[in-house]
């Protein structure tokens, strides 16, 4: 009897990927491995319902690979390190798990001896390209199938042949689309089509369910988040998570952001992100009292590159390991609890408490008495640092203002 090729899916349990399930299996004859590589956009009752789908479609095998921890220690604690921000808005959210879905994924071809790796992907946005070039490094002899961009599918096609084929899930059309990360929730579809448009309250999963004032309080060790109003965790995942419940029932975190895709044209998706939105916003301002003026320089110039590479599918590139590094070092006394309130659609930073609040020291407060050099001290440094504009006017008396 011949050995039917090994496929791994990379399954979603969406309608593209559903379709390619069952397609390879019925129509291509091949033995297909449907995994679901979790970075903690999953419910459990949606991995659930992901595993009887894949075998109601024809898969051999499903299996779900749980990479939220590797995701958060290898990429999503440096981004927060780095106070990331693609183009000062948005926190790169479901986009950075993409990576670790495909690393995950490519593991996992390896370790069965898989002929192919396929994915839903289209061919009009960035997700292919993180996929297929994480395969290509990773599972360099693998061949990589992607039915949806290459055979260039409608949506009502792949649906027609599931219905036809005895698969009748929901796949109707909606007004939006959604993808749920631990790090945010992007949107597409509907009136972010039209670029003078914004998303309705109604466009975004989570409701303001909590009107007033609140205070947050956020305990940050050596950078990382370690406690949420007191409530220490040693998990910095449950951490995320608590921060996303309360900043969530605010409508914190909701934007639009527009940016240059990797393929060249421009994007522009929704977002509602309250913990990344509010981690970063607390990291950052505490930052600022414990850190040097050049340390802050510099730590953002690397952390612009590091969201960037990030973005778009450079993870793999060996300068990204040098700047981890760096980031990792500046956090060294980036210790301390920075508070926030928080309000309906909005949030203000309030005030840190840190052992190491450099806005505390012995030579002087700002405004206030100097203590660590005299008056004539002062009129000397003033003088020098004048030094070079009062040289130069004095040859161009004509162009001063």
């Amino acid at each position: 009897m011949e050995n039917k090729k090994k496929v791994v899916v990379a399954f979603s349990g969406g309608l593209d990927t559903s379709y390619t399930v069952m397609y390879l299996a019925k129509e291509k004859g091949y033995e297909v491995y449907a995994a679901c590589a979790n970075t903690g956009g999953f419910s459990p009752e949606q991995l659930k319902q992901n595993e009887e789908n894949a075998y109601k479609l024809g898969a051999k095998k499903y299996v779900t690979i749980d990479v939220t921890k590797e995701y958060y220690e290898k990429s999503l604690r440096y981004m927060i390190y780095g106070n990331v921000l693609r183009n000062g808005t948005y926190p790169i959210s479901v986009s950075s798990e993409r990576i670790f879905q495909a690393l995950a994924i490519a593991r996992y071809a390896n370790e069965i001896g898989a002929d192919a790796i396929a994915h839903g992907s289209t061919g009009a946005g960035n997700d292919q390209i993180r996929f297929d070039m994480t395969f290509l490094v990773c599972a360099p002899s693998v061949e990589i199938i992607t039915l949806t961009r290459d055979m260039t599918l409608t949506r009502e096609y792949e649906i027609n042949y599931l219905n036809e084929n005895g698969f009748k899930a929901d796949f109707t059309k909606l007004k939006y689309s959604y993808n749920v990360g631990l790090w945010g929730t992007s949107i597409c579809g509907g009136e972010i089509l039209d670029s003078k448009q914004g998303l309705p309250d109604s466009a975004y999963l989570k409701q303001v369910e909590k009107c007033g004032e609140e205070e947050l309080h956020l305990g940050f060790e050596n950078g990382e988040l370690r406690s949420v109003n007191g409530e220490i965790f040693e998990d910095p995942i449950k951490a995320i998570q608590k921060v996303e419940e309360i900043g969530a029932a605010y409508g914190i975190g909701r934007d639009m952001h527009v940016g240059d895709t990797i393929i060249g044209i421009k994007g522009r998706v929704g977002f509602e992100a309250a913990a990344p939105m509010l981690i970063i916003a607390a990291h950052k301002f505490l930052e600022k009292y414990t850190l040097s003026k050049w340390q802050q320089y510099w730590k953002d110039q690397v952390a612009n590159w590091y969201g960037m590479f990030l973005h778009e599918s450079q993870y793999l590139e060996p300068v990204m390991r040098d700047i981890e590094a760096m980031l990792e070092s500046s956090q060294r006394n980036v210790t301390g609890t920075a508070i926030m309130k928080l309000m309906p659609k909005h949030f203000e930073t309030v005030g840190v408490d840190s052992p190491n609040d450099l806005v505390k020291n012995k030579l002087g407060e700002y405004g206030e008495v100097q203590k660590g050099w005299t008056a004539e001290d002062a009129k000397g440094f003033i003088k020098v640092t004048s030094t070079p504009l009062r040289a130069y006017y004095a040859s161009h008396p004509e162009e001063k203002i």
